[in-house]
């Protein structure tokens, strides 16, 4: 049966050459061998950056250290069963030494050292021109390789822990799915998206974002799921609304728009434009339908969508959420909200972005104040963050890519909200200005369940 899943899933997807395509592949793919990618906070990092994100640099015991073009440290290469194996230790509090330098394993009888990375590139080698980057080349994998049977790799089991309230979550490092190919991952995405417990962006990768809805969907369905049954997800997708992969066909008003060119950086360019709108037929599809840009695109190879009356592929992610939303929990360790019903009951959770160390979110408890959709934005120097050399007040159009997206959610500490944004794809692996930061879909779900008065709790 599985086989015929496998084949089921990818009729659906088009071509078996599908699963091997695009520049930057997941995580899972990368920790196929002996090492992954770890982020500066310890997390892993559920992504392979595209050559053009990255620069590419060796520290001297010659393990790849990848850089973002202005020097900021993405993820460094660490032995892959050391870190399963919940061997990652903690410098300053993290993994990462966020001051002068960024240090990870000392050095230890192993031979697994990293030694000190110098914030200046002091100590790393540039790559050399005829190495590839991580993996580019090699025979492609769009499967996860994690041991189900590692409690530390196993949200239901001892490597689990419990949130603030009680909540069974998963480990850090990524859910428990083994050997499932893109087409699978897929379909295990919408049906968490469908059942309450939103992946994030649709895109086919196996990441932390998935592990956490994993975990959630659990607590909001009552039961629970294994990711690796093929049959049983299919055969819940489709009692659910259908398949995971469906057929649309671009309309007239699809091509029409309205778009614009280009969305600018600086906030005193964006306060000339009519709107924020989409800048593509791509981007407004994908944000429709869940997806991430790049995966629709790689769903439709050669596909002209700015032709009405062609027909496409696209995720079936099913209806929003509706209800009445009491209560709101924020974790900030988790980077993940979670909705709670009268009754107590969690109705939905969330991926999030929540503050950084420059800009920290809120503590404690506050409330909704008031929900506006599709909002313009006034950037005010003085009580929010600084943007460029913008010192004035300015009034920033709304559209899907403004600053705040397409809800804001105020709450009763002032400049704070819950709100959607112009990349989805980064949800859960960037930091916010304070505030609590979802994909504009979650958003505008959340925000239609909510009602001013209601309780959101900060937690770490």
């Amino acid at each position: 049966m599985r086989r015929a899943s496998n084949r089921l899933l990818l009729a659906l997807l088009g071509s078996a050459a599908f699963l091997v395509a695009g520049s930057a592949g997941a995580q899972d793919s990368y920790a196929r061998g002996d090492v992954v990618l770890m982020a500066p906070d310890g997390s892993l990092l559920d992504y392979v950056p595209a050559p053009d994100e990255v620069v590419v640099r060796y520290n001297r015991k010659g393990q790849r250290v990848l850089l973002a073009p202005d020097g900021q440290m993405i993820a460094i290469e660490v032995p892959a069963d050391r870190y399963f194996n919940g061997d990652v230790p903690q410098v300053d509090g993290g993994a990462f030494d966020q001051g002068s330098t960024a240090s990870a394993y000392p050095e230890d009888d192993n031979g697994l050292a990293t030694g000190s990375i110098p914030r200046d590139g002091g100590g790393l080698r540039d790559l050399p021109d005829d190495q590839a980057f991580p993996d580019q080349g090699a025979a492609p994998d769009d499967s996860a390789s994690l041991d189900p049977n590692n409690p530390d790799q196993n949200p239901y089991g001892a490597g689990s822990g419990q949130n603030a309230e009680g909540l069974q979550m998963p480990p850090e490092a990524a859910a428990p799915i083994t050997t499932k190919s893109k087409p699978e991952i897929t379909a295990l995405q919408v049906l968490l998206d469908r059942g309450g417990s939103s992946p994030g962006v649709i895109d086919g990768k196996n990441g932390a974002n998935v592990a956490k809805a994993l975990a959630a969907w659990e607590q909001v369905n009552g039961e629970k799921l294994d990711p690796n049954n093929t049959d049983d997800i299919l055969e819940r997708l489709r009692l659910s609304g259908g398949l995971p992969i469906t057929a649309y066909t671009i309309t007239p008003a699809d091509a029409a728009g309205p778009y614009v060119a280009a969305i600018p950086e600086d906030y005193s360019q964006k306060a000339l434009l009519p709107g924020l709108n989409y800048t593509t037929v791509t981007e407004m599809l994908a944000e429709r339908f869940h997806m991430d840009e790049a995966y629709l695109k790689e769903l439709n190879p050669g596909v002209d969508f700015t032709i009405p009356g062609t027909t496409i592929k696209v995720v079936n992610p099913g209806p929003p959420k509706t209800g009445a939303v009491t209560r709101v929990l924020a974790d900030k360790a988790r980077k993940q909200v979670f909705a709670f019903g009268a009754n107590g009951q969690l109705v939905a959770a969330y991926p999030a972005s929540i503050g950084s160390s420059d800009t920290p979110s809120p503590s404690g408890i506050v409330q909704v104040q008031r929900i506006a959709f599709n909002p313009g934005y006034t950037y005010n120097p003085k009580i929010n963050f600084q943007q460029g050399a913008n010192n004035k007040v300015l009034t920033i159009p709304p559209g899907p890519n403004g600053p705040v997206g397409t809800v804001w959610i105020a709450l009763s500490k002032p400049t704070y909200g819950i709100h959607g944004t112009p990349e989805p794809s980064k949800i859960g692996k960037t930091q916010s200005h304070g505030c609590i930061r979802l994909t504009n879909w979650d958003a505008t779900e959340l925000g239609k369940m909510l009602s001013p008065g209601v309780t959101v709790e900060f937690v770490e």
